[in-house]
């Protein structure tokens, strides 16, 4: 059993540039809970009505500081967690760090040193990077004794083979640390587990899982780990997404910039806040608003080049892993969106995937009908219990 007091809490941040996700995992409990204690976020924190919701509650406005907004935020999280407590104590902050680099490849206790490190990797994820690191420094500044654990995204993908890492660039470039890394890394994790639980052999085969949200990668997997994703040296990369563009030919950045005239600064703003769904669209990031309107013209042509991007892509890993056993639908899209799955499906029909139409509409676990050829399913993402776990082991050191 657990050596950990009843009252001891395990609490997992993970800090976006516009929301600060939390939640509360009880540290006695062996093995670890795989439901939180307690759980919320705080949203659309750089917006004028920024929102706090808890245990999947309708959000609540909020007051933060607009000349602070992101540090305003940690510190509204911090009281209501606090107050909360009720007596017990918080022994490991476990944080979301979207990159390790190539050189943290495993979860780690966080030091002045281990910050720094990561904070030269900012310029490799410059959306989410700097957010969590700010939470990190903050705590480490306030509260030195307290343990902090970084779980990295990329690390999952460490089981790639050297030939899915490699970038086709001239091979200094290897040296600089230019290479493809993945993410969605913590999510994948927890697929592995809970797949090879829910459907053995099956799962342990030919597997991808589709990670489908604002942010889309998809996963490829031999025995449960990771053998080539879509998203390499950037989180940039692969699948068309909400409002980033995805795989680019690279002529495009070069003409944007040489003819266009425009500022590296300002292409980088426009690939990973103007493009994808809401660049083509010009409605909307987000599938569900997409959807009643897709009539439209730009908005009927953004979805449908989202789709495809997705089923080319699967065909790509499909290639690769020589065959297809098993495809799994997760994160906010793929878990609750099912015309998505049912248009990507479709797509899939040459593989001899078929789906259940009553099971997708109902969000069910399993989705392919008897007659398909691969088992489709549907599994909710768990991110925070996969960090909470890595924090687990640096509480006995």
């Amino acid at each position: 059993m657990s050596s950990h007091p009843a009252s001891d809490l395990i609490l997992v941040l993970n800090c976006g540039s516009s929301s600060i996700k939390f939640a509360l995992f009880d540290a006695a409990t062996n093995p670890l809970s795989r439901t939180p204690a307690w759980h919320g976020k705080v949203e659309d924190i750089t917006d004028p009505k920024p929102t706090f919701s808890q245990n999947d509650t309708v959000g609540e406005t909020v007051s933060l500081d607009a000349a602070q907004p992101y540090h305003s935020a940690l510190a509204y999280l911090r009281q209501r967690i606090v107050a909360r407590l009720n007596g017990r104590r918080i022994v490991a902050i476990a944080h979301r760090v979207v990159h390790g680099g190539s050189k943290y490849f495993a979860p780690v206790r966080v030091d002045a040193a281990v910050l720094t490190d990561l904070q030269s990797y900012i310029p490799l994820a410059p959306l989410h990077q700097p957010f969590a690191l700010e939470a990190i420094a903050a705590l480490l500044a306030e509260l030195p004794q307290l343990t902090q654990v970084a779980c990295f995204d990329t690390a999952f993908h460490q089981s790639m083979p050297t030939v899915e890492k490699m970038l086709p660039l001239p091979r200094s470039v290897w040296n600089q640390g230019l290479r493809r890394y993945g993410f969605h890394g913590l999510s994948y994790a927890y697929q592995s587990q809970v797949l090879g639980e829910r459907y053995g052999d099956v799962a342990r085969g030919r597997s991808i899982v589709a990670h489908l949200g604002s942010g889309a990668s998809l996963c490829a997997m031999r025995n449960l780990q990771s053998v080539a994703t879509t998203m390499g040296f950037s989180a940039l990369d692969g699948l068309m997404m909400g409002t980033r563009c995805g795989a680019l030919d690279p002529g495009a950045v070069i003409y944007l910039m040489q003819i266009g005239k425009l500022s590296l600064e300002r292409v980088g703003h426009m690939l990973y806040h103007e493009s994808g769904l809401l660049g083509i669209s010009g409605v909307s990031a987000d599938p569900r608003v997409l959807l009643p309107r897709e009539h439209e013209p730009a908005v009927g042509e953004a979805l449908a080049l989202y789709v495809r991007s997705i089923v080319r892509e699967l065909g790509a890993l499909t290639a690769t892993l020589n065959g297809l056993d098993l495809l799994a639908f997760t994160a906010g899209i793929g878990e609750h969106n099912a015309v998505i799955r049912e248009r990507v499906c479709i797509g899939l029909g040459y593989l001899g995937v078929a789906i259940d139409p009553a099971a997708n509409a109902a969000d069910a676990p399993v989705i392919s009908s008897a007659s398909s050829k691969v088992l489709v399913v549907v599994e909710p993402a768990n991110e925070e219990w996969v960090a909470a776990s890595a924090a687990l082991p640096f509480l006995s050191r």
